[in-house]
């Protein structure tokens, strides 16, 4: 039975102060020091609050008690500046504008309250008590809507400042056992937190367990990447326990989980894709990095292709390059397993990838001669492959890859995944 590894069941989600690396080089000695400066700084302010107390004795109380309470006050400032130190500046100074607002109005309200006949004792009560309403709503109001404010039209007098809001990424189950998302990592295109769902875990742990070999061994494949990906020392794993119970589906769990925490969802599933796409999230998805990696072919250039077999139209051949896109190419069916020479005519470009299509090069000599000269520079496995198929092709009952299709697939069929390279080379028999 497959188990999820014990480093990431002893994971969680932990908040980081802004600026902490998860590398031990060098920065272990900084955030020590850092560390050490702040809390000495909150150890004078707890014992001058302390003090404070002790000496002046509020409210008629013993300067024991007083002492006592100038010490739970310095600890709440404490934990609220604590607080303040994970807000963005945005947040910071959203909140500042809306306390000064809600200081404005209880004023104007505190005016009118003066030119009332209610009692002093009743109207000082409601003078306070309107004062912290509208602070508090000011404070709270601003705070929310801070995020929306643009400080690059302040002239770049905050550009300098590096974000406060950590933006999370979220891992789904199709690109944990796709597994590119490994190299993804290594390579430092994908770096800060990477959140792995409990929910996403226990779906990789059911494919692990899976009766069937070839989910098993995905599954297993899998743990095999978030083992490979915690060990990288750019990256955050964090575990997170958030669920949804009245969520069944584990992709509809993961876009709540994007929204509730702003993050962004690192997937290759073409469907999960679109929905949360149209649902305002970010994602990043695996496929469309590949697409974009390969390299740019244009109308008119040659290359040199090996077709594989016979195309869905009148005398068309089929090959693929080495990162599985078709090239679908007119006038070769006589050329099926011989290397030739093409000129790109058109490139068709889809959300799942891209066809190319081409002629034969009529510069190059295409007779049977120079045929076999070329599959000779193909190489011994190609060579190999081209034999076995041949032989295969004389036993009765036998299918090959080729023949169990009946077209060859359009790359628009199957959002997401790339056309499957034929096992076996067709022949044919004259």
């Amino acid at each position: 039975m497959a188990r999820i590894p014990s480093s990431l069941e002893q994971s969680s989600a932990r908040p980081t102060q802004p600026g902490q690396r998860n590398d031990a080089s060098g920065s272990h000695g900084r955030m020590f020091g850092d560390w050490w400066d702040y809390f000495l700084v909150r150890i004078v302010f707890a014992s001058a609050c302390t003090a404070a107390g002790f000496h002046f004795h509020p409210f008629g109380l013993r300067p024991s008690v007083a002492a006592a309470m100038g010490l739970l006050s310095s600890l709440a400032v404490i934990l609220f500046e604590m607080r303040l130190q994970r807000a963005s500046m945005r947040r910071l100074i959203g909140a500042v504008v809306g306390a000064i607002l809600g200081l404005l109005a209880a004023l104007l309200l505190n005016l009118v309250l003066t030119h009332t006949t209610i009692p002093e004792g009743s109207r000082s009560f409601l003078g306070v008590g309107v004062l912290l309403v509208m602070m508090y709503i000011g404070l709270v109001l601003g705070a929310t809507k801070g995020e929306l404010l643009n400080l690059q039209a302040l002239g770049g007098l905050f550009g300098s400042e590096r974000s406060g809001r950590r933006v999370s990424k979220l891992l789904d189950t199709s690109v944990i056992i796709d597994g590119r998302i490994a190299d993804v990592c290594e390579a430092h295109f994908l770096d800060g937190t990477v959140v792995i769902p409990r929910f996403v875990l226990r779906e990789l742990q059911l494919v692990a367990d899976s009766p069937d070999a070839l989910k098993r061994q995905r599954g297993r494949r899998g743990l095999e990447v978030l083992q490979r990906i915690q060990k990288m020392a750019h990256l955050e794993i964090e575990v997170t326990d958030e669920d949804f119970p009245q969520v069944v589906d584990v992709d509809l769990k993961l876009i709540e989980l994007a929204r509730r925490h702003d993050a962004t969802i690192v997937t290759n599933d073409y469907n999960l894709n679109k929905v949360a796409s149209l649902q305002g999230i970010e994602v990043l998805n695996v496929n469309q990095l590949a697409n974009a990696l390969k390299p740019v072919v244009l109308p008119g250039e040659s290359m040199r292709v090996f077709i594989l077999r016979e195309g869905k139209e009148y005398n068309q051949g089929v090959a693929y390059l080495d990162d599985g896109t078709m090239v679908v190419v007119d006038n070769a069916k006589k050329m099926i397993t011989k290397t030739v020479d093409i000129i790109v005519t058109s490139v068709h470009q889809t959300t799942a990838g891209k066809m190319i299509f081409g002629r034969l090069d009529e510069r190059s000599d295409h007779s049977p001669r120079a045929s076999v000269a070329a599959e000779g520079s193909v190489g011994p496995a190609a060579s190999a492959a081209v034999a076995a198929s041949a032989a295969s092709a004389t036993k009765p009952g036998f299918v090959t890859e080729s023949s169990r299709a009946e077209t060859y697939p359009r790359a628009a069929d199957a959002p997401g995944e790339r056309p499957a390279r034929p096992l076996v080379p067709e022949t044919r028999q004259d």
